[in-house]
């Protein structure tokens, strides 16, 4: 017996030594330096915004990046999967001189992974680099520290002949911009939130199956909430008829419960007074898309419907407010490789009339959705910049201290385009125009206008492997973000540690 013991713990110490020993195998890293020259006063929309939040609104700016990783998907012949990052940033002109933007790793065991930090995540069924962004969760922020459990890639369900595919996830996390919300709002009675809690989820069903015919759906719900925390100048609701007096700060629940109600939206707000609310902040959307797989090129279209708290969330009220999107594949040529057409409409949110049931008016309107904004949490935003679309410009454009959305009823088109003229270069166009109607509180009193480019093109020579120098162009018109133009400098340079 003691043999067997013996032997079976130089087997275990075997097995340990070779799990550690691959985790320096298959590793990249990436050494990055940007710089930003622009006029006026605001840099150029894109060169900004769907960057995770390492874009900022000063014209003149640079950064320096640096990052090691190795990603779960080296052990795809394993059952067993793991990967880390981390992905540090110094920074002239943003809100930080140091920025941990990634910190992770992730633990894998066939399909289902757990991972454990932030890090920089794809936006759901649409072109991560050439779209204006998801509704809920976008490329626009930082990625907010969380602990994800999750079905990172479609995995087909079993005994359905590869028809049937399923990706989820459920998270739960941090806020942890504390530092930006107290110095933005510092000196104003403005609402700020310090360490309030993160919750998101999704389900995503794809039906069809490419090797024998070319049509795909894939339709889900993905939706997300803040919570918890702490709240400083949180004052009655106009319709409040309740006597309680709050302080000027305030803890929030966090308990048990409220991780429940994050997960299925219920409770109450502290200061609902008599008209109950779906505690925390709560968003989400509805996604469809329809993709084409032909031979050497693809086209899909899709749309996008946004809720909050209840209100559309089913048919209570007609979908009016959408993102449309199509999506077009061309073959292989030297001009353009993909083109993306989007229409953002956010006008609507249930319409102008908000009016909670009374015993004199015993019919309730649930309309002012006031997309983004929250009467508790302020906005939907990390750090300054939306978590969700871009083209709802974000809190970090504001002077005045407050941490509100004042143009979410919008209407915008938006094109991209990317092609790859030779192996060595390849570029990418982002054009949008857009009209903002302000809120339904703050209106413009006529739509405000705004156009934005940008033009980047990038050069990776063969002689040097890893190295790219991009340049970029960009140029913001209209009075919605003022006048400004700018030009991007990129060079960085990645390799591989040990690649098998």
């Amino acid at each position: 017996m003691k043999k067997s013991l013996i032997i079976l713990l130089l087997l275990t110490a075997a097995t340990v030594q070779g799990q550690i020993k691959r985790l320096g195998e298959n590793v990249h890293y990436s050494a990055t330096l940007q710089g930003t020259a622009g006029s006026n006063n605001t840099a150029p929309f894109w060169f900004t915004n769907n960057r995770y939040g390492l874009g900022t609104t000063e014209p003149n700016s640079g950064l320096l990046r640096a990052a090691i990783g190795r990603d779960a998907e080296a052990d795809s012949l394993r059952k067993w999967r793991i990967g880390y990052g981390l992905d540090l940033v110094g920074a002239v002109n943003h809100d930080s001189h140091f920025i941990v933007q990634q910190a992770f790793a992730d633990f894998q065991y066939k399909a289902i992974r757990l991972s454990v930090g932030q890090k920089e995540r794809p936006i759901e069924l649409k072109n991560n680099r050439l779209s204006s962004g998801d509704m809920v969760l976008s490329n626009n922020a930082r990625p907010i520290p969380q602990v994800r459990l999750e079905l990172p890639d479609f995995w087909t369900i079993p005994r359905t002949k590869g028809w049937l595919h399923l990706k989820a996830h459920i998270a739960y996390g941090i806020h942890t911009d504390n530092g930006w919300q107290n110095d933005f709002t510092a000196g104003t009675a403005n609402l700020r939130t310090n360490n309030s809690l993160y919750h998101s989820k999704a389900g995503f069903l794809k039906i069809g199956n490419a090797e024998k015919f070319p049509l795909t759906i894939t339709g889900g719900l993905e939706m997300a909430a803040q919570f918890g925390g702490k709240v400083w100048n949180l004052k009655d609701r106009p319709d409040n008829t309740s006597t309680t007096t709050f302080l000027s700060n305030r803890k929030l629940p966090h308990g048990l419960k409220a991780f429940w109600h994050a997960f299925i939206p219920g409770g109450g707000d502290s200061n609902d007074g008599e008209y109950s609310n779906a505690e925390g902040n709560q968003i989400g959307s509805w996604h469809m898309r329809l993709d084409y797989h032909g031979k050497g090129w693809g086209a899909s279209v899709y749309a996008e419907h946004l809720f909050e708290d209840h209100s559309q969330m089913f048919w209570q009220y007609p979908w009016k407010d959408m993102l449309y999107g199509g999506e077009f594949r061309l073959p292989k040529n030297p001009v353009v490789s993909t083109i993306l057409y989007e229409h953002l409409r956010t006008t609507d949110q249930s319409g102008p009339i908000y009016h909670d049931k009374t015993v004199n008016f015993p019919t309730a309107i649930y309309g002012q959705d006031d997309y983004y904004n929250n009467h508790v949490y302020a906005a939907w935003q990390y750090a300054g910049f939306s978590v969700g679309n871009a083209l709802l410009p974000s809190p970090i454009y504001n002077t005045d201290g407050n941490i509100r959305f004042y143009d979410n009823r919008i209407k915008a088109s938006h094109i991209g385009i990317e092609g790859n003229p030779t192996k060595e270069i390849e570029y990418h166009i982002l054009y949008t125009h857009e009209k903002s109607w302000g809120t339904y509180s703050n209106p413009h009193t006529d739509p405000v206008k705004a156009d934005f480019l940008m033009i980047e093109a990038t050069y990776s020579p063969h002689q040097v492997k890893g190295l790219s120098i991009g340049a970029a162009y960009g140029q913001n018109w209209g009075k919605l973000l003022g006048e400004s133009k700018g030009a991007m400098l990129t060079v960085s340079y990645s390799g591989w540690i040990k690649h098998n």
